[in-house]
This record gives C-alpha cells, structure tokens and sequence, in this order.
C-alpha cells in the first residue's frame, strides 16, 4: 500500500490511473482510513479499525467563530446551535463533522489556546454524544488533545502536521489526520503567493509531510492541498486540475473549495463577486470536478446540496457505462 512504502520512508509512491483513465467510474474507488481505536462505523481488525467508503464523501463544515469569511458569528458562544447545525450535516450524509474554533481565512489573527478549547470541547463533546464521527480543524496540539478526549476521531491541522507535538498527539490517540499545505500563515498568505510549479511544489511537500506523519505512527493520512491557503485563483486553479494525479498516489485527497474567493473571482459580474452565502453553483461545480478524479473527501458547507449534485452525476455515469453486452432504452 502506499501509506506502507511512505512509513517505511520508500520512494515517492508511482501515480495510479484514476476514473475513466482506469475504466473505473469514481463512485467506485475505494477509499478508507485506519484508526488505532473503535470509531462508528468503522470495521475492526487486528488491533486497528477501518472506515471504508466509495466515491466522493462528505465533510460538513462547523465553524464556531466570530469571524470566519463564510458564516462567522452564525455559531460563536452558542454551542447548542452549533452541535444541531453538526447533527443535521450528519443526518444529510456528511462522513465527517469539522469543528473550527480558530478562523483561517486570509488576514485573520490567531486566538489564544484556551478561548479555542472554550469554543470547540462542548461542540465536538455534544456532537460525540449522538455517534457522530467528529474532526477537530486546529493548529494546535493540546486543543487537538482535549478534542480527541471529549470524542473527535480526527485531526485536521492546515499546516500540514509539521509540528512534532501534533504529529505525536495523533499517533498517541491513534487518530488519522488530514495534512494541508499552505505557503506562509493565514495573516499573511494571500499577499503575495508564488511557486515555480505550482502542482509539483505542493504534491512533493504533501508526500514529504505524509511520510514524516506515518513514520511518527499517525496511522492513516488525507492529503489537502489547500486551495485557498497561500495561493492565486491560477494556482488553485492548476491544483483542482490536477486532483486525478493527487488522487494517484494511494492516498485519499480531499479538496475544500467551498465557498472561497476563487469562486467569487470567476464568477464576478460587473465586477461584483457574489456573497459567500451565494456561492453554492460554483462550489458544485469545483467539487463535482474533483469528485470525478478521484477526490475522497470534499469539505463543504452545504452537505445536502452536494450529495444531491453527487447523487445525480453518479447515476448518469452509471448508465453510461453499462455492464458488458448491456444495453439501456
């Protein structure tokens, strides 16, 4: 498997094909990530446990800030609200719940370690209550900690778990994580972004970020490169693009498009860029996109809308591609 020739600090691992390259239609791939302890749904195993899925799974966002670019201020201070908007995410299909207590959009300034655990514990605490399978999105090793006790089984770090600590927190709680890439910090990121190679400077830092993470006995990985974080629309652009090679590696991706300032940018009429509360067609079409080469998971907003729109093209692909001698009409 790829995540075994990373951990043993092998060579980059060959990219497979992906979808229609393969004749594999991408709501069939099969994804999964390996937990060191019982996590819903999840099939045990010689001492570990396995969440498998197939095709394109959800991550329903939860941010319990005042200040983040999509729906600051919608659940901050109010943990009841928030564990209900966690619970129907859950009930409309999401595989993840993400928790956020720290804004990472562009320009925003960092809050303390404690008002994160004040925010984030009772939401992640509440929403473990009714099973579900909760990740905690932070930087930060102990509030990575304090989630994982109160019921997360997941750790989504932005900055890629370049952090020992964080890095030692997952393997101890025997929790996968999902590792990010970012060019700079979400103060500073957007000011002036530049790569060489874009598609091949990211998946290169991803792989190297992956292998260390295994190593360190962090038992499964997601790679994320990060659209939005330290990057032009050009550069997002070039790495959605390229979701079918991330995805060939044999390690899940998953891409979080949702609602960003890419859209706004592409979609401005008159040179007036659409509300992030109004940019749910431009999100589908992102995450479509990814979903259809290879994506494993998509972080998104609108978890109803988005297994719709993944629902339907899943089944028009379906009867495209009949079985051998089938015919339809």
């Amino acid at each position: 498997m790829a995540e075994r020739a990373l951990r043993r600090g092998g060579a980059p691992v060959p990219v497979r094909s992906i979808g229609s390259e393969a004749g594999t239609a991408w709501a069939e791939l099969d994804h999964g990530l390996v937990f060191g302890r019982p996590v819903p749904g999840a099939e045990p195993g010689a001492g570990r446990w396995t969440l498998r899925w197939r095709g394109a799974a959800l991550m329903g966002i939860v941010n319990v800030t005042p200040d983040s670019f999509s729906d600051g201020n919608r659940f901050a201070g109010d943990p009841v609200a928030a564990v209900e908007a966690g619970l129907r995410h859950w009930a409309q299909g999401a595989t993840f719940v993400d928790v956020g207590g720290e804004s990472s959009r562009p320009g925003a300034e960092g809050v303390t370690e404690s008002e994160e655990l004040r925010r984030v514990v009772p939401v992640v605490a509440g929403l473990a209550e009714h099973h579900v399978r909760v990740s905690i999105d932070t930087v930060k090793p102990t509030v990575a900690r304090e989630a994982l006790a109160a019921g997360a089984c997941l750790v989504n770090d932005i900055r890629g778990l370049v952090s020992p600590a964080m890095r030692a927190t997952c393997a101890g709680a025997g929790v996968p994580a999902v590792v990010m890439h970012m060019q700079g910090e979400p103060r500073t990121m957007q000011r002036s972004p530049r790569y060489a190679d874009v598609v091949t400077e990211v998946e290169q830092a991803l792989l190297e970020r992956a292998r260390l993470a295994l190593a360190d006995g962090v038992p499964s990985v997601v790679l994320d490169p990060g659209i939005g974080f330290g990057k032009t629309v050009e550069h997002n652009l070039a790495l959605v693009a390229a979701t079918r090679r991330l995805a060939g590696h044999g390690i899940p991706v998953l891409v979080g498009g949702s609602r960003k300032h890419m859209i706004a940018a592409l979609t401005a009429v008159d040179g007036e860029p659409p509300e992030p509360g109004h940019r749910l067609a431009g999100s589908l079409a992102l995450h479509l996109y990814a979903a259809a080469r290879g994506a494993a998971l998509l972080r998104v907003h609108d978890v109803a809308e988005h297994r719709q729109a993944l629902s339907v093209l899943s089944a028009i692909e379906a009867f495209e591609r009949p079985a051998a001698g089938e015919r339809h009409g």
